[in-house]
């Protein structure tokens, strides 16, 4: 309960005070609850006697009343928190979701699927927010309302009570038994669930492979398998919940008729009146419900504390730590010094990278693939930090400095772009959404957009489709270009921006590129050798180490990695050109 109960007050975060007050009224209502009840016995004793006690009876009755009433005061301040504030923390709560997934190392939140991530910011949240809400004050309700009035039972006559009370152990033992089916039925559908989000945008994304080898609908075998295992686990759970709930919910009947059958054989030996026996009743009825129900809510509570689990995980991940937050970024060299870094598997991809990259130089990054060249760009931009060593912009260690502060500073061009399913405007204005339409439109003739924009019906508000799928390759690269124009960062990272392109599009890529990167520190990825001949400096990466280094005619002088790869480029190039004349 203490687990469960830290997991409620964490989901409602900034509202975990007025949450706490709301238990409090939860508690004393139910107390209330629990003593107008009590107040029955006292009322149906007197009216059923031969010789009804009217002022006794209205004393009663008033007591019942100023009980109700107190209860309704309280009941009030737990309404006012569950139906006025859970849009609130529902919204609070995702919105820090997504504030620690801003802060969140970029490594960890890759480890991460998409489906998963979808289904704790969509049904998890919301679950766990009514957990926040009515399910911790109805749980309340349900366990001191009987409590309470079982003491009462007790006290009034301590044989019926006794009776009443045999219940409870097998009410316990069935609804714990129900919790533990339920705990792990829930946890087994919740990642049933992020598969199967995973897979369907895998499916929807991957149609056009999917298609082409024969792999839709029913014959799609790992989406298929995913959503078999969906319903599995939720069919499985519900099924073995058949037999508990109907034991714990009956045991709590069987005993509430066991009490009537001994009072009435009290009532008959004289040992007990007619009136007491349908005062208590009366009670108990209010005692068995709530438990017979807690058979039933149980499986909810246990849903619950799942999704409360899964949304406490991701907000108690550790968020990159910064020493300096408010340091600024004031020179825009780059410099890794000594720099190691493996991924989770445990392989080392950078071993003692040293370089520097003044300001406003182009930095060309080359070598084979797993060489380690994204891996620099990606240690840039705090991906991660390095495992020893230090990653410097402007003499600062980037440890030192808040992401936000790297992101303001630094553009970043990918292979793969990523364009939002809105229109080319707003994806240009994703890198400042202040930005007017004349700024947009001097960053898309910069980037050579206008071009192919003009030809379009809707010119600028034209939308692009899921992640750009409206678009050609090297209309969205020159999208992506656009916006780092907008953007006007000092540090530029280019990574592969030409390698998939044909030649008519990185001809007019590479003109933005161009534009783009003027009066930059540019550190650049590249596969084609001769769009980086006119590099400041060129780093050949080789196992993770830089294993040459100079610029374009002092690598050629000299035999090594640098002078094969542009002797094996230019033969594939002379080899293309004579298969084509």
């Amino acid at each position: 309960m203490t687990r469960i109960l830290r997991l409620m007050l964490l989901a409602a975060g900034d509202y975990r005070d007025e949450f706490r007050r709301t238990l409090w009224c939860a508690l004393l209502g139910s107390i209330m609850q629990a003593a107008a009840y009590a107040t029955l016995i006292p009322i149906l004793y007197e009216l059923s006697r031969p010789e009804v006690n009217t002022t006794a009876v209205w004393i009663w009755f008033a007591v019942l009343v100023a009980c109700w009433v107190i209860q309704a005061a309280f009941h009030y301040g737990q309404l006012r928190f569950e139906f006025g504030r859970w849009a609130d923390v529902l919204a609070a709560t995702r919105l820090r979701l997504g504030d620690t997934l801003r802060t969140m190392p970029q490594a960890d939140l890759e480890r991460r699927a998409a489906g998963d991530l979808t289904t704790v910011m969509g049904g998890n949240v919301a679950n766990a927010t009514m957990g926040s809400s009515g399910m911790a004050l109805l749980f309340i309700q349900m366990v001191t309302v009987p409590a309470i009035i079982g003491v009462i039972i007790i006290a009034v006559d301590w044989r019926l009570g006794l009776v009443l009370a045999a219940s409870l152990p097998f009410a316990v033992l069935f609804v714990r038994r129900i919790q533990q089916i339920t705990g792990a039925g829930a946890r087994r559908t919740d990642a049933a669930d992020a598969a199967a989000a995973s897979r369907i945008v895998e499916y929807v994304q991957g149609l056009p492979v999917l298609r082409a080898t024969g792999q839709i609908g029913g014959s799609s075998r790992r989406l298929v398998e995913t959503l078999e295992e969906q319903n599995a686990a939720m069919s499985g759970m519900q099924k073995r919940l058949t037999w508990p709930g109907l034991l714990a919910s009956s045991v709590v009947q069987l005993c509430l008729v066991a009490m009537v059958a001994v009072g009435a054989g009290l009532v008959l030996d004289m040992r007990l009146s007619a009136a007491l026996l349908i005062a208590v009743v009366a009670a108990a009825v209010r005692f068995a419900e709530p438990l017979s129900t807690m058979a039933n809510l149980s499986s909810i509570f246990e849903i619950t504390d799942s999704a409360l689990e899964r949304v406490g995980a991701v907000l108690d991940a550790p968020a990159l730590p910064v020493a300096e937050p408010e340091a600024r970024i004031a020179r825009y060299d780059v410099e890794f010094e000594d720099v190691h870094f493996a991924y989770s598997d445990g392989a080392p991809v950078l071993r003692g990278v040293s370089f520097a990259a003044p300001a406003r130089s182009l930095t060309a990054l080359v070598g084979p693939s797993g060489s380690g060249k994204t891996t620099v760009t990606r240690l840039l931009t705090r991906y991660a930090d390095p495992g020893a060593g230090s990653v410097r912009i402007g003499g600062l260690d980037l440890r030192d400095l808040d992401p936000v502060e790297i992101y303001r500073n630094i553009a970043v061009v990918f292979q793969d772009v990523y364009l939002f399913d809105d229109t080319i405007r707003a994806n240009i204005a994703m890198a400042a959404p202040d930005a007017g339409q004349q700024d947009i439109e001097a960053a898309a003739r910069a980037a050579n957009v206008h071009t192919f924009v003009e030809r379009l019906p809707h010119g600028y508000d034209t939308r692009v489709g899921e992640i750009g799928g409206a678009l050609s390759g090297g209309e969205r690269q020159r999208i992506s270009i656009a916006r780092a124009i907008l953007k006007n960062a000092p540090i530029v990272l280019l990574d592969e921006p030409t390698a998939a392109l044909d030649t008519e599009s990185e001809v007019a890529v590479q003109e933005a590129i161009d534009a783009l990167v003027a009066q930059k520190t540019v550190i650049v990825i590249a596969h084609r050798l001769s769009t980086v001949a006119a590099a400041d400096q060129i780093l050949v990466l080789a196992d993770g180490e830089v294993a040459e280094r100079g610029t374009h005619d002092e690598l050629l002088a000299r035999p090594g990695r640098y002078s094969a790869m542009w002797e094996a480029q230019t033969r594939a190039r002379h080899w293309r050109v004579t298969a084509t004349v």
